[in-house]
């Protein structure tokens, strides 16, 4: 009798975890949902939607290391919620599973980015590097290019005090500004692959 109430509150115990809800949008640990991602990589609004009813899915997506700057994507992806969140870490986040759909953006509307972000731990950031007389964003896969000069001397003023940072990261140094935020759109000649720098706000 001790053994089948024991195996009861076993049960019922299992049942009752698995039934817990996580988040913003009350899911389950493991649950698939479908989401849509924005054509705005890194940018103030690339905003992740879970499908259907284009709901803020209150949560970043892990994991997805194909997406593009400029296309859409609808995936699936699976809501994953750690026992042990890691120190500084979020408490849950999706998993990316596979692409359900991928859509060009056609428009032209500009949009802001922030090139100085702030880590916990870790403090501000300049999300700025050089590679031969090109910026990126992020190496390798985000190019930054400008509508003209004085777009380019204000990218180069921003690397140079990047580099003067790494050079004294033991010091602690940061930015000379507070905030830096640049307004680009999807640059036409590489498409996918670099945002245009339309214009550059300096906040000191």
């Amino acid at each position: 009798m001790k053994k089948l109430l024991f195996l009861f509150l076993m049960f019922a115990f299992i049942s009752c975890k698995k039934s817990e809800r996580y988040g913003p949008l009350n899911l389950k640990n493991g649950e698939e949902v479908e989401l849509l991602v924005s054509h705005r990589y890194g940018a103030d609004n690339d905003l992740l939607l879970k499908l259907p009813g284009n709901v803020d899915a209150g949560a970043s997506l892990s994991g997805f290391d194909e997406r593009e700057p400029g296309y859409s994507y609808r995936v699936k992806a699976r809501f994953n919620r750690d026992e042990v969140p890691l120190q500084d870490g979020p408490e849950y986040y999706f998993v990316f599973e596979k692409i359900l759909s991928k859509e060009q953006y056609k428009g032209n509307e500009s949009f802001p980015v922030q090139l100085i972000t702030s880590y916990v731990p870790g403090g501000p950031v300049i999300r700025l590097s050089k590679t031969g007389t090109d910026y990126y964003m992020i190496p390798g896969k985000l190019q930054l290019t400008y509508a003209n000069s004085t777009i380019q001397n204000e990218l180069e003023e921003i690397w140079l005090n990047a580099q003067e940072i790494r050079a004294n990261v033991l010091n602690g140094q940061r930015p000379k500004w507070k905030a830096i935020k640049a307004t680009v759109v999807h640059d036409p000649q590489k498409f996918g692959k670099a945002y245009l720098v339309q214009q550059i706000q300096f906040v000191d």
